[in-house]
């Protein structure tokens, strides 16, 4: 039986462990935490509509379910040409290797001073403390906003930064003290989530005005301080409470790895998600260059330029690769491709309703689902964990 190693416990890495062990491989998963966390759904620990332990999925639950050797560890380095993978407690050898350990964040000065609710996820608490003082405290100015990669423009998450700003516009609404707070998106480019389409656009437009939440766009952040955000004409945004999202480059542990990198750090592979090497033809590891595989968050996506990495398509590229690996062992050329799937596909949630986002190579579109929005991510929540759990039926391609 052929072995392969998995590296990353997210979407992405879950998703590879069941299907290659669908395929019937030996599958070890190697993650630095020992659960699946649902950063889509984590948008409500802030608010306290969810509990921590709502959105964590332990991993020993996933490794019984489906059969796979779990390892919590810290990869430190990854070294293709030997076949190997350092981590902190023990090197590890494999016969084909899939990466999917999610991608580093961009450097900001004064990152002390802001929370994201897409970094850690102890994070989410922390926000949850800050808006919970804040509303002891009766009144306040949040600011919440995402960070762009000019190096690699598809690496940003910008949607929970709105998603988390409108629950928190609810959730003081529903209080009654959402006139004492002013509230303000802010981003540095001039027109934050244009790659959902320009109805998206407009329709956010109109969201914000509704709500009374201000706008600071098309400034570029210097730094960030206890008190507010600093931008390059000087202009300063006053805040008591800072949410950023930075945007995405490459993971601290490919820099110290022979995998090949685009200028932001990204590893990059075909659309089989088979790592490019640029190895020299006559090297004794030749026959071995296909045998490591990236996916998710970790890799350069390829397509249009309003690509976006989300867990959708990671889950896409994790079968594949299943798919792809065992064609590989049968001796077979049969090949699947991830940039035919490419699109962006999302449920913007509102804590009172939410909006139907998609956008392909044809446009896009925004719906609004008033009240049933809500309660339809809320479902995809409970399936998520529950069909991966294989305690319900899985929704072919989903």
């Amino acid at each position: 039986m052929k072995k392969v190693l998995i590296l990353g416990g997210g979407f992405a890495g879950v998703e590879a462990a069941i299907f290659l062990r669908k395929e019937g491989f030996s599958v070890t998963l190697i993650s630095n935490r020992d659960y699946f966390y649902i950063y889509p759904t984590s948008i409500w620990i802030p608010t306290g509509e969810s509990k921590f332990e709502d959105i964590c999925v332990p991993l020993k639950d996933l490794q019984k379910a489906h059969g796979f050797e779990l390892i919590i560890d810290e990869v430190t380095a990854i070294k293709s040409k030997e076949n190997k993978v350092y981590c902190a407690k023990e090197t590890y050898e494999y016969e084909y290797l899939v990466v999917a350990m999610g991608s580093g964040k961009m450097k900001h000065k004064g990152s002390e001073n802001f929370l994201s609710i897409c970094g850690v996820p102890e994070d989410s608490l922390k926000i949850k403390d800050k808006i919970d003082a804040l509303i002891q405290k009766g009144s306040g100015k949040i600011a919440m906003g995402f960070g762009g990669n000019p190096k690699d423009p598809s690496n940003v998450r910008g949607g929970p930064a709105f998603e988390v700003l409108f629950n928190v516009h609810n959730q003081l609404k529903k209080l009654g003290i959402r006139d004492n707070f002013e509230l303000t998106f802010f981003a540095p480019m001039a027109e934050p989530g244009a790659r959902m389409g320009k109805q998206a656009l407009k329709m956010m437009d109109v969201m914000f005005n509704k709500l009374d939440i201000k706008k600071h766009f098309g400034k570029k952040i210097t730094k960030f301080e206890e008190d507010g955000i600093v931008f390059e004409d000087e202009s300063k945004l006053e805040s008591d409470f800072t949410m950023f999202i930075p945007a995405g480059n490459g993971h601290d542990v490919f820099a110290n790895s022979d995998l090949p990198l685009n200028d932001s750090g990204m590893i990059l592979i075909n659309d089989y998600c088979e790592v490019q090497h640029d190895f020299d033809a006559s090297s004794e590891t030749q026959e071995g260059i296909c045998k490591v595989f990236a996916i998710g968050d970790s890799v350069a996506l390829q397509g249009p330029d309003w690509r976006a990495k989300q867990g959708h398509v990671a889950e896409v590229m994790a079968r594949n690769v299943a798919f792809n690996i065992k064609q590989m062992v049968l001796g077979s050329d049969e090949r699947k491709g991830y940039e035919e799937h490419i699109n962006i596909l999302c449920v913007m949630d509102s804590g009172d309703g939410a909006a139907f986002v998609y956008r392909d190579h044809k446009g896009g579109k925004m719906i609004p689902m008033p009240f049933i929005g809500h309660w339809l991510k809320k479902g995809w929540g409970f399936y998520c964990r529950n069909s991966k759990l294989g305690k319900i039926p899985r929704i072919p391609g989903m």
